[in-house]
């Protein structure tokens, strides 16, 4: 009847539609007690991991294999066993393939199930919590209820590295300021295998706690399994971005997560799964923070899985976020431009721009390695003094060997023999050829140890970008009345002879310039005024109009976050 009407021109009876707002909302009773996953959305001022920005983009772990070298896992829990790979998991203390913990009173064996949990807690099942790679399959390689030797360390880092991405470990030497002890000749090996040959050659990714003996003056660096070359250390934040009272500092740190704070100011902990079919908010310290990163980094491999071991550094170094902590003020800017510190390394890590920067991520070149000894005699550091001794590094400078000429530094190794009378009174301070002053070793007032350092390696990722030729010192400082005498240093830097590769594809544009395949570190004041009000303007002729619905803006998202930290990395023919 209504077509009929000469002013109608069309009608249609309307039908009501299901449409729904694209946000993360799960059936999981403890979804809305995950801070560290969803505040940002809810109070904008606030960060998180940005977790739910690498959910929009589609990632959710699926295909990645996340394993835990830890006390068991309890694999039949509701929120695991759809995620359980049995191929990932074994029982190295009772030789079997069961990774089932052992149970008692006082449920002492709860550690690898509730690091599980974090990474792969099935989503939408009324259960519990969610994981951030929810998709992710999770192992279990039970190695810490019993004796743990070298070789029960090796056979746990060397387990199906062809299958297992991603390896996770809450645990090292004790936290007691006390001790300096790291993986022993066999574990060595095991990390050096895997990454160079697991994940068909490109390399498995070791994600490590950075530890808990802050409150004991504790350092970082004198764990061995921190100051590896192919480990990731995660340090922790807290849920108001405060330094933890069990935080150890150290130069190797190379990112942070979250985890638990001062409870009587209010600072939740971690929410994740438990032993006997249940779970707890409360998983707490640099076990927490570590398969959170561990978690990402399945998100990040999703993306791009050629990604190689080192290519995952890079990203970390590129998405992590150090003004996202507000206790983040001990910061050294790099030469390269880029701020790191010994709490939290380059920041707080941010999912969304490391998946985004993932997907188009293309393979940086080859790891080149240079090395150089220091020639000096044996040199006296008398009581409350101090000793610089400088290095001429050429080494790094050659043609003929192209996987000895190093033009970008990554990681730099320090190894030093040193005698004293009390080693808690040493600190170690690296300068670069940039005059970039890094801390490789502070004072840890409880060591009174006379033992010293024999040919300890000292590791420090933040020189990352700058250049290596030139003049090295490295500073003694003796605070204590005794004498120290070094006897050896030599220095190992770690890097690239090439320009690192551009972490864009043409698939996905950046804001900068486009048609650029390539990319260079440079530290800031190199470029020019133009380019960078160039990008600006390009930058902000993304911005829209309205922000008043949360789907409108991905890729402005992303590209702000692009803008504002990966700033440092400029593009080049």
């Amino acid at each position: 009847m209504l077509l009929n009407h000469e002013h109608v021109e069309w009608a249609e009876s309307q039908i009501p539609k299901i449409r729904r707002k694209r946000e993360f909302t799960f059936n999981d009773p403890q979804w809305n007690s995950m801070w560290y996953l969803i505040r940002h959305s809810q109070v904008p001022s606030l960060p998180d991991l940005n977790v739910t920005g690498a959910w929009e983009l589609g990632y959710t772990g699926r295909g990645q294999v996340v394993t835990f070298l830890d006390d068991g896992l309890e694999f039949d829990h509701p929120d695991l066993s759809e995620n359980y790979d049995k191929e990932a998991s074994t029982d190295i203390n009772s030789n079997d393939d069961d990774p089932t913990p052992r149970y008692e009173p006082t449920n002492e064996n709860k550690h690898g199930t509730r690091c599980a949990g974090e990474v792969a807690a099935k989503v939408n099942n009324n259960k519990c919590g969610v994981g951030i790679a929810y998709h992710a399959r999770v192992g279990g390689i039970r190695m810490l209820d019993g004796d743990v030797t070298d070789s029960v360390e090796a056979r746990s880092l060397s387990h199906r590295p062809n299958h297992i991405d991603i390896y996770s470990a809450s645990w090292g030497p004790d936290d007691n300021g006390l001790v300096v002890d790291g993986p022993g000749r066999l574990a060595k090996k095991a990390f050096e295998n895997g990454a160079l040959n697991g994940r068909g050659g490109k390399g498995s990714i070791f994600v490590w706690a950075s530890g808990n003996g802050g409150r004991q003056s504790d350092s970082c660096a004198c764990d061995g399994y921190i100051t590896s070359i192919y480990t990731i250390a995660i340090s922790a934040t807290t849920e108001h971005g405060n330094k933890p009272w069990y935080l150890e500092e150290c130069s190797a740190t190379l990112a942070s997560a979250y985890s638990s704070g001062q409870s009587n100011t209010g600072e939740r902990d971690i929410f994740t799964t438990d032993l006997n079919h249940a779970c707890t908010n409360h998983h707490t310290g640099t076990s927490a923070a570590a398969p959170l990163a561990a978690a990402i980094y399945a998100l990040v491999l999703e993306a791009n899985p050629s990604l190689t071991w080192r290519d995952i550094m890079y990203i970390t170094v590129m998405g992590s976020r150090p003004d996202a902590i507000p206790s983040n003020t001990v910061i050294i800017r790099n030469a390269a431009g880029f701020n790191v510190s010994s709490r939290f390394g380059f920041g707080l890590m941010d999912a969304g721009l490391m998946t985004w920067y993932a997907s188009g991520w293309k393979n940086i070149p080859p790891m080149s390695s240079c090395e150089s000894v220091a020639s000096a005699p044996k040199r006296i550091i008398k009581g409350h003094s101090d000793q610089t001794f400088p290095l001429n590094l050429m080494e790094c400078k050659t043609d003929v060997d192209p996987r000895r000429e190093v033009n970008y530094i990554e990681q730099v190794q320090v190894f030093v023999t040193l005698l004293t009378d009390r080693r808690g009174e040493i600190e170690i301070y690296l300068y670069s050829p940039s005059n970039t002053k890094t801390q490789l070793l502070p004072r840890r007032d409880h060591d009174q140890s006379n033992k010293g350092f024999q040919d300890w390696p000292f590791l420090t990722v933040q020189l990352w970008g700058e250049v290596p030729h030139g003049q090295w010192k490295l500073q003694i400082v003796n605070n204590g009345g005794g004498t120290a005498t070094l006897l050896s240093w030599r220095l190992i830097v770690h890097g690239t002879r090439e320009y690192p590769i551009s972490p864009r594809s043409a698939r996905i544009q950046s804001p900068f310039e486009p048609d650029r395949s390539s990319f260079i570190l440079k530290p800031l004041h190199t470029i020019a005024n133009y380019r960078w009000s160039k990008a600006q303007r390009r930058f902000q002729k993304l911005k829209p109009k309205s922000t008043k619905t949360s789907n409108y803006s991905t890729l402005y998202h992303y590209y702000k976050r692009f803008f504002y930290f990966g700033r440092y990395w400029f593009f080049q023919s």
